[in-house]
């Protein structure tokens, strides 16, 4: 199953057109849409269902959406936010993130660019939603639930932090990874020495599994002073 079909989304839009725009375009793709007029609506709604991702103007009548993102950042919401909104100045893109959101995009946008831009966002905060719980990687089988791979028909059990390094390696093909991100998006905090010195054991670790060759790896390799990178 695709992310789209699984994603759950919150449209917090006060243009009647361009929230139709978005609800029509969306629900095509498979996304599960829920919409909010104003930030008041909008402040109620995620308050009340979880999402998976929201997609929230800046101009909001009753409350702003510069306010209600770093409102609900400070209340430690991790839902995933991408900013829409006309004012296109850099100061404002970078105010945004500033905020706490995690994309900006400014109207009027493409909505095939949009529909990237929110697939490569879930494919980063949900592993599981892009590559599924069995997938191929590299020249493996990977089935999560069972904590195995399989190499040349042999199984191997892995762990379940071995197994979210898979996930998340397999969910962001061809794409540097740095310690800091794996740090923050496998094991939940934020970069230390001693984070570092725990990402390269496990990596060490996983590929003395998963590689004919751990000393010359071909499935997760290294980017010398940047990171990680899984060749898809």
């Amino acid at each position: 199953m695709t992310i789209e079909q699984k994603a759950s989304i919150l449209i917090v839009e006060d243009e009647q057109a361009i929230r139709s725009a978005l609800v029509d375009f969306l629900e095509f793709h498979g996304f599960k849409v829920s919409q909010a007029v104003d930030g008041l609506e909008a402040e109620r709604t995620v308050a009340e269902k979880q999402f998976d991702l929201i997609l929230l103007d800046l101009m909001l009548p009753k409350i702003s959406g510069e306010q209600l993102c770093q409102k609900w950042r400070r209340e430690d919401l991790q839902t995933p936010i991408i900013m829409l909104t006309a004012k296109g100045q850099e100061s404002e893109r970078v105010g945004g993130l500033n905020l706490g959101a995690d994309d900006y995009i400014t109207k009027p946008f493409s909505l095939e660019e949009l529909l990237a831009r929110m697939n490569a966002i879930l494919r980063r905060t949900d592993p599981a939603r892009a590559v599924g719980q069995k997938f191929t990687f590299g020249c493996l089988q990977v089935d999560i639930p069972a904590l195995k791979v399989t190499r040349d028909g042999d199984q191997i059990e892995i762990s379940k932090r071995e197994a979210a390094l898979i996930q998340y390696f397999a969910a962001n093909p061809n794409r540097v990874i740095s310690r800091e991100e794996l740090y923050k998006e496998v094991w939940g905090e934020t970069m230390t020495d001693l984070g570092t010195r725990t990402t390269d054991m496990h990596i060490a670790k996983l590929r003395s599994k998963i590689e004919h060759d751990p000393a010359e790896p071909k499935i997760i390799t290294t980017v010398r002073g940047a990171g990680y990178k899984y060749e898809q």
